[in-house]
């Protein structure tokens, strides 16, 4: 059910990698009835079709190319399969391709060209223009929807990211090293606040929603009465 229109129809949230934006924003859509919009996928989608295609992943020119061409699309979920939401490239469903290893392997390098992340900003402010959607990543509310009507900057500790990542492999009966994990969360997060293209800030009119002390519920809670 939808909220009254008194109620932001645009949610931004932003915030450092395993900060949980992406498992609040999907609660939140979810409460909301809006779309939950986690922008990686359309890194994720063009970074598929480049290896569909045949090209070189470290040819920027291409890659830029290809983002400014395909058109990529996002929209509630059209299935009961664990998604949260559809992803279509060309009108093609690529949910899952999405998800696939050669993908995890080769994204990083295609979200950080200057050309891809320029054509992807447009795809996304186009689909986040339409409303009524949480929007969840890394620059929306600086970048992306500028004018969003909520902008939320979900924080934490690199300590207690870490922390969180380890104990969630740990539950899916994994194997972790607490101190490997802490040094990736510190390195992913000095490659995003310093990288040349929109780095990882809080907007000035963002709300800063400090988590390390919080549940995920106490958390939801605050956020959704951000929104109310």
């Amino acid at each position: 059910m939808n909220m009254p229109s008194q109620h932001p129809s645009i949610i931004a949230i932003d915030g450092p990698a395993a900060s949980g934006k992406s498992t609040i924003g999907l609660r939140l859509a979810n409460a909301l009835g809006y779309l939950f919009f986690d922008t990686g996928v359309m890194y994720r989608a063009v970074t598929w079709l480049a290896l569909e295609r045949g090209l070189d992943i470290r040819d920027e020119a291409a890659l830029t190319a290809l983002a400014e061409e395909a058109q990529i699309d996002v929209a509630p979920a059209s299935r009961s399969d664990g998604r949260t939401c559809d992803v279509l490239v060309n009108g093609q469903d690529i949910t899952w391709e999405t998800r696939s290893r050669n993908v995890d392997a080769n994204v990083s390098p295609v979200s950080a060209y200057r050309g891809v992340r320029s054509a992807l900003t447009e795809q996304q402010r186009r689909i986040g223009l339409r409303g009524d959607v949480v929007m969840v990543g890394r620059d929306i509310g600086t970048v992306v929807l500028p004018d969003a009507d909520l902008k939320i900057y979900l924080d934490a500790t690199p300590e207690e990211r870490a922390r969180r990542r380890y104990e969630e492999i740990l539950v899916r009966g994994g194997e972790a090293d607490y101190d490997e994990i802490l040094r990736k969360v510190r390195e992913r997060d000095r490659i995003d606040s310093t990288r040349d293209v929109a780095p990882l800030k809080a907007a000035q009119d963002a709300i800063v929603v400090d988590s390390d002390q919080l549940t995920a519920d106490e958390v939801f809670e605050q956020v959704l009465a951000l929104v109310k």
